[in-house]
């Protein structure tokens, strides 16, 4: 990245007048600090297990209408059986849930949320 000097045109006590090419240079820096921060920010809670990134082939098959619960249960390598009994329901109810049929109570989708690790958003109402 290249600094150029800031040259004002004009100061008093109080203000500053700079060239437009100026003042756009020192708005990109401050826009180019922010996402910085923003991006340190994301780091810290990957490095410490707070978050996590998912392959794009998961975005891909949410983004093409299938249900979230199905890939996210897939991406964790859970069959039906296995996530129905770790969550406390019949595989029958669970598939009524993945085929859009039946919506799903809010306490069974935190535990499918929770079982799955992801956030109840990510299952509702996508």
């Amino acid at each position: 990245m290249n600094f150029m000097p800031i040259t004002p045109i004009a100061e008093t006590t109080y203000t500053v007048t700079l060239s437009r090419a100026d003042y756009e240079a020192l708005t990109e820096l401050v826009v180019d600090a922010s996402d910085l921060i923003d991006a340190n920010a994301v780091k810290v809670c990957l490095t410490s297990g707070e978050t996590e990134t998912f392959p794009f082939e998961l975005a891909e098959r949410l983004l093409d209408g299938d249900h979230p619960i199905t890939a996210f249960r897939e991406h964790r390598g859970f069959t039906t059986r296995r996530l129905a009994e770790t969550v406390g329901v019949l595989p029958s109810c669970l598939l009524e849930i993945e085929n859009a049929r039946e919506p799903g109570s809010l306490d069974t989708m935190a535990k499918i949320a929770s079982a799955l690790h992801v956030p109840r958003d990510l299952l509702v109402g996508l």
